[in-house]
């Protein structure tokens, strides 16, 4: 290996390490993906979301949840990038959700927690 080959692999090893450092920084975190006014307004996504939250969600955050639980919801303060990093990603004591529904069911969740059928 010449010394050239030697110095451009050395830099790519240290390139991936930082790349690697950072990722491990931001805690493996998934960005949220581009939400159309489409897709947060279709009643079907508005309805599967509704119904993922009636299975999960709600027993922290509905009005039969123990209180101090979780915090009630105020999603009119609320982005669609807000919401979808808490259900991707967790926060504090809630549990990150990325492992149990997939990309589009978390968006539907994110629908239905924006629409105006969100009813905690």
């Amino acid at each position: 290996m010449t010394l050239r080959a030697l110095s451009a692999s050395l830099a790519l090893t240290s390139i991936l390490a930082l790349c690697g450092a950072v990722a491990a920084a931001d805690g493996g975190k998934e960005p949220s993906p581009a939400f159309s006014d489409d897709f947060l307004a279709t009643p079907s996504n508005i309805e599967a979301g509704k119904e993922m939250w009636k299975e999960q969600c709600r027993h922290c955050h509905g009005r039969s949840a123990y209180p101090g639980k979780a915090p009630k919801l105020k999603p009119r303060r609320y982005k669609p990038d807000f919401v979808y990093d808490r259900v991707t990603n967790g926060f504090r004591k809630m549990p990150a959700w990325k492992e149990v529904y997939d990309q589009e069911e978390r968006m539907k969740i994110v629908a239905y927690v924006l629409s105006e059928d969100f009813s905690p």
